[in-house]
């Protein structure tokens, strides 16, 4: 399927994919920055999110979606930048079409095979016990609450906002069901791969975020995670400035300072 998009600027391409909880409106404050520093910045939905919504039994493959949207796009080679659930996608692009992806840049990722830390045990169960009893609002409380760290009101807010747009398609819609992932079809991909690579998280975030930062650092030859400040799991929507300085390293082939 293609995928609902938002860009601005000319240049090099970066593809922006979002976290679990978000839309690609995550990215708005991103996308005049980037094209301020001379990139073509792409903020897709990916499928089941926000404007993507998916048909009756569709088994979706968000690694395709992207390549296929791109191709429409007429984007050839490009820079991912994915945050939690967007990194995954990012690298199930990767390793499906390394020949397109000139750099990586990985925010708050962690493989499903590591056991859940407490904290993020809490914050599932959170959510999962308010949805339950029907109480959006005490839902997206408990998401924003875990997923932002002190982040400014506004970014609260429309963490908020694209929170409870989440919910209610998944109580509306369900989750489709996913394609077999390729990550899993070869475990040893990543360690294959030759793409320049930063990988980080937010100064705040959770544990299993920095273990799961560090095991895909050494796995992409990435070297030490970058923190980012005053940020908690949606570092990205927290800190716009300092992801997209990040990406901007990663498009010139720089470690950030």
């Amino acid at each position: 399927m293609l995928l609902p998009f938002d860009e601005a600027g000319h240049g090099r391409a970066v593809v922006l994919l979002h976290a679990r909880p978000t839309d690609r409106t995550m990215w708005r404050a991103h996308l005049p920055l980037l094209a301020e520093a001379g990139v073509r910045a792409i903020a897709l939905d990916l499928p089941g999110h926000g404007a993507a919504l998916v048909p009756d039994e569709r088994v979706v493959a968000p690694w395709a979606d992207v390549l296929d949207t791109l191709d429409h796009l007429g984007v050839d080679r490009f820079v991912l930048a994915g945050n939690s659930l967007g990194a995954l996608v990012a690298l199930q692009v990767a390793v499906t079409a390394p020949g397109r992806v000139a750099g990586l840049g990985l925010v708050g990722y962690r493989p499903h095979d590591q056991p859940p830390s407490p904290r993020l045990r809490w914050a599932w169960d959170s959510e999962r016990t308010a949805l339950d009893a029907g109480d959006i609002d005490a839902a997206v409380r408990a998401g924003v609450d875990a997923w932002t760290a002190d982040a400014p009101r506004e970014a609260r807010a429309h963490a908020a906002r694209m929170l409870r747009d989440q919910l209610r398609s998944q109580l509306t819609h369900g989750e489709p069901a996913r394609a077999a992932d390729p990550l899993d079809e070869d475990p040893a991909a990543l360690r294959t791969l030759r793409i320049p690579a930063v990988v980080g998280v937010g100064e705040c975030d959770m544990p299993d975020f920095f273990h799961g930062g560090e095991s895909l650092a050494r796995d992409l030859g990435a070297g030490e995670v970058v923190v980012i400040p005053g940020a908690g799991h949606l570092a990205p929507l927290e800190q716009p400035a300092a992801f997209c300085e990040l990406l901007v390293n990663v498009m010139k082939g720089e470690r950030p300072r």
